[in-house]
């Protein structure tokens, strides 16, 4: 038997083999917890504190009930005539938009795992007229989840956020750190998780895309406002192997007036994987050059490693008071490189405060105060998370969560030394990490043109899951050789697209070319080819100079835009349909995209080519380029040679005064 009733503040459904609990969460929402285990789990994971709202619960009878909250309005129902088993549609504005599917017996959704977990599986009816967004990045060109299966994991390359949004008008935040699946089929959409106490997910609605991610906000976090310096252009290579590599490079940059805000000191500086310093060997007076990179208006930004090698100063005291990640069974080799080591584990609040005095003493001392946290996945191989054992539960149910608390270890620590202006570059994330500062990349991309169009979807998604400071290694990672004709152009095309980009940051390993002569003999991890702007031919270098010099006076809007999604999660870059949700011509735009409220961005991402179609939506837009104006609710044809990037600016706004001053 089963039966619905009042509960709380919410609804509770109750069967033989399943407790449901609906309750409202906020204005417009509610959150949804199910489980087949006797009681209901008050864990949060990183939700903030539900912000108070009026709701109405209404008992029509023992078969159905509803929750009205806001625009949003819950119908509980108990289906079948025999299991009774209990349906749930979520309408806004009294127009059902959600609904879970009608399964014979409720059970089949929960498959025992072990104690008291279980595999747990949430069926929705699916809807062809609706399109899906978000769920974070992968390198993929399916801006629209419509229709496609995703994991629900971190990996190099793919930062799993599990929040999406219906062009119904609805959010959907799953709220499970759990390895799992989703898919957006035709016939149903299917969340599942390989591990859990419960299911857990929210259900929020709005009138725009503008009111719905302000909503996750309110859920997960704002992000803090972004430094000034941060909006500039960042310089990094793989990698910078000495003091005097780094500095030669910074110094020309500087008698050259071309402004650097950044510039990143990558891996293999310290002296062993586990230990968070300097090797004096190639870094004999860090304070000497923080010192000189401030005076040259360069913040120094150092790569740190989630990583412990055995022969690290710290593994001994780490591993022996549990702060490494443990596995189930097997060894502590979790990633090999230069040897097998495991990696710390920051949801033990001990691993975070010990990492942070390790950095504290490593870098901060120095003047260092920026960190880019790599490998934040973690990056673990073989990629299996039941395997895994961290402070807080299994990797297969709390797997997902690895890189919030590595972020929140250097935000607590820093905000803890009195700093306010906290931003870290990391490779992966999940909802709350914006919340301290995570400028986040889609990691190790080749250097394709592929991958530049595929980049592009990733900042969209990433931006619509409350992760505003995007970016992407300018040029790609790995296979570019700068001496060839294609990378020459790509690089340039990626400079553009760097130049409407939350974050502009020039990173990659490149090709070493044939008669490479090391500067370090016997340097751990040797540097890859040049990858400085006057390293890819004379005639790209003004170009290239051009656009960095362009991106110092776009800083002020850039700010302005930041200031904004720090008060409203409004992203800086976002899709056509976010400022344009009434043109259906937007939906699926997923090439061209607003850079802020007043600048629409049109990257080339194909070799050889020099014009695309555009879509401007209505109203008149003048191209950056030559100040003619355009009537927009229309597509048009514009040309771009190698030199010209896309960029229209709507008629009216301050803005265009940037580039009719130039």
């Amino acid at each position: 038997m089963s039966r619905i009733s009042a509960y709380k503040n919410g609804i509770l459904f109750e069967m033989r083999d399943e407790l449901v609990f609906v309750e409202p969460y906020g204005p417009d929402c509610v959150r949804v917890r199910a489980t087949r285990n006797a009681q209901l789990s008050e864990e949060k994971w990183t939700l903030l504190d539900a912000e108070a709202c009026e709701t109405r619960i209404i008992m029509e009878s023992e078969d159905r009930s509803y929750l009205c909250n806001g625009k949003l309005k819950v119908e509980v129902s108990r289906v079948h005539p025999w299991h009774k088993c209990c349906i749930l549609t979520f309408c806004r504005d009294g127009k059902a938009v959600l609904r879970t599917r009608e399964e014979y017996d409720p059970a089949t959704r929960y498959l025992h795992v072990e104690g008291n977990n279980y595999r747990t599986r949430i069926v929705f009816e699916a809807r062809e007229d609706e399109h899906i967004y978000g769920l974070g990045q992968e390198q993929q060109d399916f801006f629209n989840r419509k229709g496609c299966t995703y994991d629900l994991m971190h990996w190099n390359t793919k930062s799993t956020l599990p929040i999406v949004y219906s062009s119904l008008g609805y959010g959907f935040l799953w709220n499970n750190p759990a390895i799992g699946t989703v898919e957006f089929g035709r016939n149903h959409t299917v969340w599942q998780a390989e591990s859990c106490y419960q299911a857990d997910y929210l259900v929020f609605v709005g009138d725009t895309p503008a009111e719905l991610v302000n909503k996750y906000a309110h859920l997960t976090g704002f992000c803090p406002p972004m430094p000034e310096w941060a909006a500039g252009f960042w310089q990094c290579r793989l990698r910078y192997e000495s003091q005097d590599d780094l500095m030669e490079v910074a110094r020309r940059y500087y008698e050259m007036k071309i402004p650097v805000n950044a510039i990143v000191i990558d891996f293999f500086h310290w002296t062993q994987q586990g230990n968070w310093d300097f090797d004096p060997k190639y870094w004999p007076d860090p304070q000497k050059m923080c010192e000189e990179l401030e005076e040259m208006g360069i913040r120094p930004v150092v790569s740190i490693w989630p990583t412990a090698h055995p022969k690290s100063h710290n593994f001994e005291k780490m591993n022996e008071e549990k702060m490494l990640v443990r596995t189930e069974n097997g060894s502590y080799g979790l990633f090999d490189f230069c040897g097998q080591v495991t990696f710390i584990d920051p949801t033990n609040p001990k691993t975070r405060e010990f990492v942070w005095e390790q950095a504290k003493k490593g870098y901060y001392r120095y003047g260092i105060k920026t960190f880019w946290l790599d490998e934040a996945e973690p990056d673990v191989h073989p990629q299996q998370f039941g395997n895994l054992s961290f402070y807080i539960g299994n990797g297969s149910q709390v797997g997902l969560l690895y890189p919030y608390y590595y972020a929140k270890a250097y935000y607590d620590g820093l905000k803890g030394e009195g700093e306010t202006e906290i931003v870290s570059l990391t490779r992966a994330a999940y909802p709350g990490s914006q919340r301290f500062g995570a400028i986040v990349w889609n990691g190790d991309i080749p250097s394709t043109f592929d991958s530049l169009r595929q980049s592009i979807v990733s900042g969209l998604s990433m931006s619509l899951c409350g992760i505003p400071w995007w970016n992407s290694d300018i040029g790609g990672f790995y296979g570019g050789d700068i001496e060839s004709d294609y990378f020459r152009e790509l690089i340039v095309r990626w400079f553009q697209f760097g130049l409407f980009c939350p974050v502009m940051r020039l990173h990659g390993s490149r090709n070493r070319p044939k008669d490479y002569v090391p500067r370090h003999p016997g340097v751990y991890e040797p540097s890859g080819g040049d990858n400085e702007i006057w390293s890819f031919g004379e005639k790209n270098f003004p170009i290239l100079r051009g656009l960095i010099l362009l991106r110092a006076k776009l800083k002020p809007y850039i700010l302005e835009c930041a200031e904004r999604t720090s008060r409203t999660g409004e992203p800086v870059m976002r899709p056509m349909f976010f400022d344009f949700p009434d043109d259906a011509n937007c939906l699926d735009l997923s090439d061209q995209y607003m850079f802020g409220p007043d600048i629409l961005f049109a990257p080339i991402t194909t070799q050889g080519q020099t014009e695309r179609s555009v879509y401007l939506p209505k109203g008149e837009w003048i191209r950056t380029l030559d100040k003619k104006v355009y009537e927009g609710g229309r597509w048009i044809i514009v040309a771009a040679a190698i030199d010209e990037y896309i960029a229209f600016v709507r008629k009216g706004a301050d803005i265009i005064r940037l580039w009719e001053e130039s």
